[in-house]
């Protein structure tokens, strides 16, 4: 069982759930020193990605024939979002999925490639020719920009990882991160045991908050450009799962509740509160 925390070391910490959505023998903490929230027991590993069938619905649709990344909102909205900082740029994205980014990106980019474990993915890259590794190190290239979406908090030792994206930056190179915010409005404003019951889970070992996040950026040698508040999930969604306990409240609400000013409004409120569900950060070499 892990005792001390990965970020500081300090053995002072709180139980702040018990268990996670798939394994209830697993006990979730939050550091009494940093704030880094982690799972005291990891039982993940390169198996359980590989043959894993994450994607397993989204890949049946691409090999179909489908262009899942033109209806995959989470593709587009940070496809819009870091654009103008991966145009005519080489990019490698890591745990790149089924590559609904990538396929965005390499409209605008110089090169794109993908590194992912999971090995069904692979007919998608052969078919949008999009190179594909299931290791940064085999690519033997340095490039512009890495980009790594809700990845890091699966990664056991993740400033590791961050020093070997490092190694693979061209001079004056960028770190595009996305991660969950151990901060959610659902967690820690609402407090809604559902949603608690619901997002943790034994894959995603570490939950960070903007303070932990750009701890774990120093501690890889890196430079913190910024580290923004997104929401992902709009009102709807929370108002969803505060009166029903569900998930998806936006495809049932959203149509008659979200518009663009609400929308933006709410974002903002729970960025100002740092209480927003998504982690944006930019980092650099030192």
């Amino acid at each position: 069982m892990i005792q001390s925390c990965y970020l500081c070391g300090s053995d002072k910490r709180s139980r702040i759930h018990n268990g996670v959505r798939d394994d209830k023998s697993i006990g979730v903490w939050e550091c009494l020193e940093c704030g880094l929230v982690y799972l005291d027991s990891h039982k993940t590993n390169e198996a359980f990605y590989k043959e894993g069938k994450m994607h397993d619905e989204r890949i049946q649709m691409l090999v179909g024939g489908g262009n899942l990344a033109a209806n995959d909102e989470d593709a587009k909205r940070r496809y819009e979002f870091v654009k103008n900082m991966i145009a005519c740029k080489d990019i490698c994205d890591f745990g790149s999925g089924y590559g609904g980014f990538l396929t965005l990106a390499k409209e605008v980019t110089d090169s794109v490639c993908g590194v992912e474990l999971e090995s069904q993915v692979a007919p998608i890259y052969e078919k949008e020719q999009i190179p594909l590794y299931t290791n940064i190190e085999d690519s033997h290239k340095h490039f512009d920009v890495i980009t790594s979406f809700h990845c890091l908090e699966h990664l056991a030792n993740p400033i590791e990882f961050l020093k070997t994206f490092k190694r693979h930056l061209k001079k004056g190179g960028k770190i595009i991160l996305e991660v969950p915010n151990a901060n959610d409005a659902l967690l820690r404003i609402y407090k809604s045991e559902a949603f608690a019951d619901f997002t943790y889970w034994s894959a995603h070992l570490y939950l960070f908050t903007p303070h932990t996040l750009e701890k774990l950026a120093k501690l890889a040698g890196l430079k913190v450009e910024f580290i923004k508040c997104v929401q992902r999930y709009s009102l709807s969604n929370h108002l969803y799962w505060l009166s029903h306990n569900k998930p998806a409240g936006h495809k049932v609400w959203g149509e008659f509740l979200d518009n663009e000013l609400l929308k933006c409004a709410y974002e903002q409120t729970l960025a100002s509160l740092g209480a927003s569900d998504t982690l944006f950060a930019l980092l650099s070499a030192e």
